[in-house]
């Protein structure tokens, strides 16, 4: 599996540097993520003798494509969602902020389920709910970070309802109660999510098995510390570190397999 785990990654770390990293302009980032689109459905086309490192990527593509059967659309999608970064900082609703999901996280856990020889849409289905609830969890986890970046994952619809408005972010730490009053609305939608795809961590078995479970229960501990702070990651970031490594490892192993409903 690594082999062809470690071959999206370089995929989607090199789309994602195009849209995110350096001085770019708009225009240039766009380009260069048509680009690696262009190069994605002539992947076959891509020489043996690699000129540059992009061609390596594509070569180690192709040959998972090729060798998983990988469905080109859920590469697609990602770029979709990289194009989306470059365009968009602002969310009005949940509905949008889970289309980007969908785009941006969800076509991963497909691919590395596909990897791992699992082709079932339940599984998908669920799998779908946990890279989503991972997604936004590290929205809330980096508030301030995408603040200071110049954009905003909390929904519009969201923070409003709270009575919430963007220029009291501006003021920096602690957050006003109007958006620890939002973040909590998100942390209930998102741990709802994850209820919702546990099911992808009760049937897939072995390493994989141990390492979704590991990544779920890292994502739920970091909403109960998000809790902790009071709903105000500018003041405390919610985190994990070493401590909570042999904790998570452990909570996997012995892992309660319960009834799931999917999303």
């Amino acid at each position: 599996m690594r082999p062809h785990v470690t071959a999206v990654y370089a995929f989607a770390r090199c789309a994602d540097d195009f849209s995110d990293e350096g001085d770019r302009p708009t225009a240039e980032r766009l380009a260069l993520l048509d680009d690696w689109r262009h190069r994605l459905y002539r992947v076959g086309d891509t020489p043996t003798d690699m000129k540059d490192e992009r061609d390596e990527v594509f070569l180690a593509v192709g040959h998972s494509i090729q060798t998983c059967e990988l469905p080109i659309a859920l590469f697609d999608d990602l770029l979709s969602a990289f194009r989306q970064d470059v365009t968009t900082n602002r969310y009005d609703s949940w509905a949008q902020l889970l289309d980007y999901c969908q785009r941006s996280a969800n076509p991963v856990g497909r691919l590395v389920l596909r990897i791992a020889g699992y082709r079932d849409e339940a599984l998908d289905r669920a799998s779908d709910c946990v890279c989503s609830a991972l997604q936004i969890t590290n929205f809330l986890q980096d508030l301030g970070i995408d603040w200071r970046r110049g954009r905003l994952y909390v929904p519009s619809e969201i923070f409003r309802a709270c009575r919430a408005n963007e220029s009291e972010l501006n003021a920096g730490a602690p957050l006003p109660l109007g958006w620890r009053d939002a973040l909590a609305e998100m942390a209930s939608r998102t741990q709802a999510l994850f209820d919702e795809g546990r099911a992808v961590c009760d049937s897939v078995r072995g390493r994989l098995g141990v390492e979704l479970r590991m990544t779920w229960l890292g994502g739920v501990r970091i909403l109960d510390r998000l809790e902790r702070t009071g709903y105000d990651p500018l003041t405390a970031r919610p985190t994990l570190g070493l401590a909570d490594r042999l904790p998570l490892i452990w909570q996997a192993l012995r892992w309660n397999r319960r009834a799931s409903s999917s999303c």
